[in-house]
């Protein structure tokens, strides 16, 4: 393969049966390449991280308090896209290509002119329409004031039929959404990377690849939702270690996941 060009996605992928082992296999493959190459990991990470700060911030100094809860926990929805440079690094790991700054970042930014752009714009109108619901549930319920007291008069906030009711509803509602996207990008986004292939059947694919490992791949979304919202507690900085690992590790579920008669 060289450094320009992706195999051709002559048949559709065979997908695999996978195991708790492969998740565990596929964390330490993805600890093993951010070991190998932590520059590019600490970049790609960067501009997640300095995103869930400029935005925290803005929402803060605007008084805008009641966002930060939806954002929150929305925000990680975009981690699969924002990986595909730790996707390309990993394949070139695997393949024994160089790591080249200027063609790493070059193959990144040629997505443009493939399928993620299209998949990117689905990605983020779920991602806003999860907000646009959470503050619709959060109006709903709770008003029109801000929740500016959550983390010193939380009790008070929370703790009454109004609070729980929301918080219920509000999860049931992102959890369908949250496995939605997951079930679409889990095993999309290194498809599109790795093969030329229409964004669509990518994500039928995928959505397959989810379907036929129930259990696995829900403990995968498991693993990585708990993991972002820990690593974010720290102002985010946790993302630094978090997010190139788990970035990593999806690229080798993928190719557990996925296998082609061609390869």
């Amino acid at each position: 393969m060289s450094d320009s060009t992706h195999l051709e996605a002559s048949a559709p992928p065979n997908i695999e049966n996978i195991t708790f082992s492969d998740i565990v296999a596929a964390l330490n493959a993805g600890a093993r390449d951010f070991a190998r190459a932590p520059a590019f990991g600490l970049f790609f990470a960067g501009f997640y991280v300095v995103m869930g700060i400029v935005i925290y911030l803005q929402l803060d100094v605007l008084d805008q308090s009641y966002w930060i809860i939806p954002v929150g926990l929305g925000f990680p929805l975009l981690a699969p896209f924002l990986a595909v440079g730790l996707y390309e690094v990993s394949r070139r790991l695997e393949s024994g290509q160089a790591l080249d700054w200027a063609q790493i970042l070059g193959v990144v930014f040629n997505q443009k002119d493939r399928q993620f752009p299209s998949i990117a714009m689905v990605i983020i109108m779920i991602f806003m329409f999860w907000v646009f619901v959470a503050h619709l549930v959060f109006a709903i319920f709770m008003g029109l004031e801000p929740l500016t007291n959550i983390t010193t008069n939380w009790q008070d906030a929370l703790l009454n039929r109004n609070g729980i009711t929301m918080l219920v509803v509000g999860t049931g509602v992102g959890a369908v959404l949250s496995f939605c996207l997951f079930s679409l990008t889990v095993t999309s986004l290194p498809l599109l990377l790795d093969r030329e292939i229409d964004f669509i059947s990518a994500m039928i694919y995928s959505f397959q690849s989810v379907l036929q490992n129930l259990v696995p791949m829900l403990l995968w979304g498991v693993i990585v939702s708990v993991g972002m919202v820990l690593a974010m507690l720290p102002f985010f900085l946790g993302l630094f270690v978090v997010l190139p690992i788990f970035g990593h590790a999806t690229w080798h579920l993928y190719r557990r996941v996925m296998s082609f008669e061609a390869d």
